[in-house]
């Protein structure tokens, strides 16, 4: 028997291999977005694994007809950084966002919560 075959592989192909699965996940979650297949605002809302360090603006742009511009206009007006990952979202971040981007109006306060938050 081989003991190369029994021990467990470098800290560096385990990294790699990992990365590996997120990046596929994330390309198949952004198709999905993309076909109308899964809701933005339900990803938003559930974070879901693939999810947790996606920045926003990566999951905002792959909608339909959602480009940089849009992208950036709707954030401002939230306020909330391109940069700021799923997975870093509170839950009344997250519950809010994916109201605003089902046309519901966003509770009151929230814009001064988010801008507190919005970088962290």
């Amino acid at each position: 028997m081989d003991a190369t075959a029994t021990a467990p592989a470098p800290q560096h192909m385990r990294a790699l291999a990992r990365a590996n699965r997120v990046r596929l996940a994330r390309a198949e979650l952004k198709r999905q977005v993309a076909e109308g297949e899964v809701d933005v605002g339900e990803i938003v809302r559930d974070c879901p694994w693939e999810a947790e360090s996606m920045e926003i603006a990566d999951l905002l742009m792959s909608q339909h007809r959602w480009g940089r511009t849009r992208c950036r206009r709707f954030l401002a007006s939230i306020p909330m950084l391109e940069t700021k990952t799923v997975g870093s979202m509170t839950e009344r971040q997250r519950n809010a966002l994916a109201a605003q981007l089902h046309g519901e109006p966003v509770p009151a306060g929230f814009g001064s919560a988010v801008m507190h938050f919005a970088g962290t």
